[in-house]
C-alpha cells in the first residue's frame, strides 16, 4: 500500500515542472518580440508616410504652377484673338467699302458699254438703201483701226497654231483677238478656226456663234490653251471659212493670223479664193479678208513669211481688206 502512494507523487510532480517551464519560456518569447520587432516597424511606417506627404506636396505645388502657367497663356491667347477680331472687323468693313465702290465703277461701265453697243448697232444696221437715201457723195468710214473696215456684221478669226506661232507670238495673239472682238462691240455672229479650218467649238460646226460677253471670254480663255494641228499655211481655213459661211445677204469679215505659208503658189490660191468669194451686185465681196502677219521669222532671210505677206497682201486688196504686219513679237 504505502509504495503506490509514492508512485503517484512523484508522477504528479513531473508534469506540474513541465507545465511551469512551458509557461515561462512563453512569457519569455512574448517579451522577446514586444522590444525588439514593435518599435522598428512604427518608426518605419511613420517615415513612409511623412515622405508621402512631402511628395504629393510637391506634386500639388507643382500643379498649381502648371495651372497659373496656362491661365496665363489663356489670357493671352484671348487677347489674341480678340486683337484678330476687331482686325478682322475693320478688314470686312475696308472690303464692304471697296465693293461699293466696284459695283459702282461697275455699273458705270455696264452704262457706258450700253451706250457704246447701241451706238455700234445702231451704225451696223444701215443698209444699203439708207446709205443712197443719205446723199449721192455719201461716204461711211471704214478706217475706224487702223484702215481696217468694221463694217461686218458676221466676223471669222482663222488662227495658225502652229509650234511656231505658240512658242513666239501667242501672247499677241490673244492681245490681237482681244482687240479686234473690241473694234465690234455687238455682231450678229462669231466663228473661230483655225489655218487647216479645225473648229474651236466643234458644236457649233456651219453654225455661228451667238455673240454675248460670256462667249467672248470663252473665246479668249479657250484660245489659252488650244493648240490643234496646223501645217503653217493659212489657205484651208480660209476656204472652209469662205465656202461654209459665204451668203449674199451677210456682210462678212475674215480676220486671218500668221507667220507663214508653206503652199506651193500664191496664185493658185488667189485664184481659188475668187471663185468661192463671189462679188455682189455693187461690185463690193461678200466677205471681206483681213490680215495680221507676226513677225516670226521676220529675221530669217528666205524664210515664208515674206510669202506669207505676199500672200495675205495680194488677198485681202482683192477682197476689200486690209493687211498688217506687225513689226515686234511682243
Amino acid at each position: 500500500m504505502k509504495k503506490k502512494n509514492r508512485r503517484g507523487i512523484e508522477e504528479f510532480s513531473v508534469s506540474f515542472l513541465d507545465v511551469i517551464c512551458c509557461g515561462f519560456g512563453a512569457i519569455i518569447l512574448l517579451l522577446m518580440i514586444t522590444k525588439t520587432v514593435e518599435p522598428v516597424l512604427l518608426e518605419k511606417t511613420s517615415t513612409n508616410l511623412e515622405g508621402q506627404v512631402a511628395a504629393r506636396e510637391d506634386a500639388l505645388f507643382e500643379i498649381r504652377g502648371k495651372v497659373r502657367e496656362l491661365r496665363r497663356q489663356l489670357t493671352d491667347s484671348q487677347l489674341e484673338l480678340n486683337n484678330t477680331l476687331t482686325q478682322l472687323a475693320r478688314v470686312n468693313q475696308d472690303l464692304t467699302q471697296i465693293m461699293g465702290r466696284f459695283d459702282l465703277a461697275q455699273e458705270s461701265k455696264q452704262k457706258s458699254r450700253l451706250a457704246t453697243d447701241q451706238l455700234a448697232a445702231a451704225k451696223q444696221s444701215l443698209t444699203d438703201e439708207m446709205e443712197r437715201l443719205l446723199a449721192a457723195d455719201f461716204a461711211p468710214r471704214n478706217d475706224l483701226v487702223g484702215g481696217i473696215a468694221v463694217d461686218s456684221e458676221y466676223i471669222i478669226f482663222v488662227i495658225d497654231t502652229s509650234g511656231s506661232m505658240q512658242s513666239n507670238a501667242w501672247s499677241m495673239v490673244l492681245r490681237k483677238v482681244e482687240e479686234t472682238l473690241a473694234v465690234y462691240p455687238r455682231v450678229k455672229g462669231i466663228q473661230v478656226m483655225n489655218d487647216m479650218g479645225d473648229y474651236m467649238f466643234n458644236g457649233y460646226r456651219g453654225r455661228w456663234l451667238p455673240d454675248s460677253p460670256s462667249r467672248r471670254e470663252s473665246i479668249l480663255r479657250t484660245l489659252r490653251s488650244w493648240s490643234p494641228f496646223s501645217n503653217s499655211s493659212p489657205v484651208e481655213g480660209i476656204q472652209a471659212a469662205i465656202e461654209s459661211y459665204y451668203s449674199p445677204d451677210k456682210r462678212i469679215g475674215i480676220y486671218v493670223f500668221g507667220d507663214d505659208f508653206t503652199g506651193n503658189t500664191i496664185e493658185n490660191v488667189v485664184d481659188a479664193v475668187d471663185a468661192i468669194n463671189a462679188r455682189a451686185e455693187g461690185g463690193q465681196r461678200r466677205v471681206r479678208i483681213n490680215a495680221v502677219g507676226f513677225p516670226v521669222y521676220i529675221d530669217r532671210p528666205g524664210a515664208n513669211t515674206y510669202r506669207f505677206a505676199a500672200l495675205m497682201r495680194e488677198l485681202a486688196y482683192r477682197n476689200d481688206g486690209t493687211f498688217v504686219g506687225l513689226t515686234e513679237k511682243r
